[in-house]
């Protein structure tokens, strides 16, 4: 039987979702969690990947086993002994077909900064000393849902097929004194979300104007964007299925 596994992750000690040779990483965690409670050899699917020291507020995977258990039970197991940085919410049995990666009709990520130095936002926000303008982010923002190549955001060298993805909504918001930046895609590019992020900054801090932004759109070059900011702002915080109510 297939299983969907919710989790969430704190990103800091791990070089993301993804197996590393040398490295901790979330799914090799929960690999062998899985395979010493189940008795057998588990290779979990993700629903992504992320980048080191990114965090997922909620994340999904799926596994296949012929083990019969209570998910109930493997829950509070898995909780029990898996380290303070992973959570698992629930585990639930889903069709065969149903996948955690191809089946997510979309993706939501935030990135949070903050512009006054406090130390109990540190490692799960960006200490950012300046004031960006967050209309002129806001109107560099909309721009995004214009386009569907982000070549111009990702990361080099990287196997996807295809750079394109379908942005439904970004924006800025500004929430005491931190500002908070929300997008939901169909698939994100590694490294899109950062640079898109580092880009829309120097938009607000006026080292480029809507259309440079619109620019390194078109152009498709990383080189033309923005820095990507650190990795320790951003949060994986919602992902949509046709078949799950969350």
């Amino acid at each position: 039987m297939r299983y969907f596994i919710k989790l969430s992750f704190n990103g800091r000690q791990y070089h993301g979702w993804q197996v590393q040779e040398n490295a901790p990483s979330v799914q090799e965690e929960l690999n062998k969690a899985l395979s010493l409670l189940l008795r057998e050899e588990i290779k979990t699917t993700g629903c992504g990947r992320t980048d080191t020291g990114v965090h997922a507020k909620m994340f999904f995977a799926h596994i296949d086993t012929a083990v019969s258990f209570s998910p109930d039970d493997l829950m509070y197991q898995l909780n029990a002994i898996l380290s303070r940085g992973i959570a698992i919410h629930s585990i639930f049995a889903v069709a065969d077909d149903s996948h955690a990666r191809f089946s997510a009709i979309t993706r939501t990520y935030q990135y949070f900064l903050h512009d006054e130095k406090n130390p109990f936002l540190d490692g799960i926000s960006w200490f950012y000393p300046h004031l960006p303008d967050l209309e002129k982010m806001n109107a560099a923002a909309k721009i995004l849902a214009e386009y569907t190549d982000f070549s111009a955001f990702s990361k080099s060298h990287t196997q996807t097929f295809t750079n394109n993805c379908k942005i439904q909504s970004a924006h800025w918001r500004r929430i005491e004194n931190q500002f908070v930046f929300e997008i939901t895609a169909d698939r994100f590019l590694r490294n899109m979300v950062r640079a898109i992020v580092g880009t829309l900054l120097d938009v607000g801090l006026s080292k480029m104007d809507e259309n440079d932004f619109r620019s390194v759109l078109e152009s498709k070059e990383r080189s033309r964007a923005g820095t990507s900011v650190p990795a320790h702002g951003l949060f994986l915080t919602d992902i949509v299925y046709p078949f799950i109510s969350v």
